[in-house]
């Protein structure tokens, strides 16, 4: 088996953007998207989102294409969801998602900004490209290459401290980020 480190954060949103998650809803979909994930060989960090959208923070092995591993999660969870005679059926999602990858070390982050969505979205501290769906006239975010350079001793031992095994949240023994 090959070694990898592949960490994603995943959003998508509901059909015309209806708010049809609401509680009792939310938690029966989010099931359904852990359970899927992890069946297709995912490790899942964080599920959350708001009425109307939903995201996902996992490590996703490279021997499933991205795009259909969100593809089946998606699906799975709206078809067991409206076949299981919930009141609140059905549920569609808009086809569009946004995806974006991120290292070990922002892991704590972006599980805290996932976990914490309803407060960002209620005291609108939303990071706005996070919350996106589609991809028009958004600039990718880019760092000089002077942050990259290999020989730089403070990266190195910053590196060295994720040989440590994960815990449960994805964190290596490193205080937890809030966001």
């Amino acid at each position: 088996m090959p070694y990898w480190q592949l960490f994603y954060h995943i959003v998508w949103a509901t059909k015309k953007r209806e708010p049809v998650l609401v509680p009792e809803v939310e938690s029966i979909i989010h099931n359904y998207l852990r359970t899927k994930a992890i069946g297709l060989g995912a490790t899942v960090f964080a599920v959350n989102g708001c009425a109307d959208h939903v995201h996902v923070v996992a490590a996703i092995p490279p021997k499933i294409r991205l795009s259909k591993f969100i593809g089946q999660i998606k699906a799975v969870a709206t078809a067991k969801f409206n076949k299981s005679g919930h009141p609140q059926a059905p549920i569609y999602w808009q086809a569009e998602y946004a995806v974006f990858s991120f290292d070990r070390k922002r892991l704590p982050n972006y599980v805290a900004y996932i976990e914490r969505q309803k407060e960002h979205h209620a005291k609108n501290t939303v990071i706005p490209i996070l919350e996106r769906v589609e991809g028009q006239g958004v600039k990718m975010i880019r760092q000089k290459g002077e942050h990259y350079m290999v020989d730089n001793e403070s990266w190195r031992q910053e590196m060295m401290v994720y040989l440590q095994p994960l815990d449960e949240l994805g964190q290596p023994g490193l205080p937890g980020a809030v966001l």
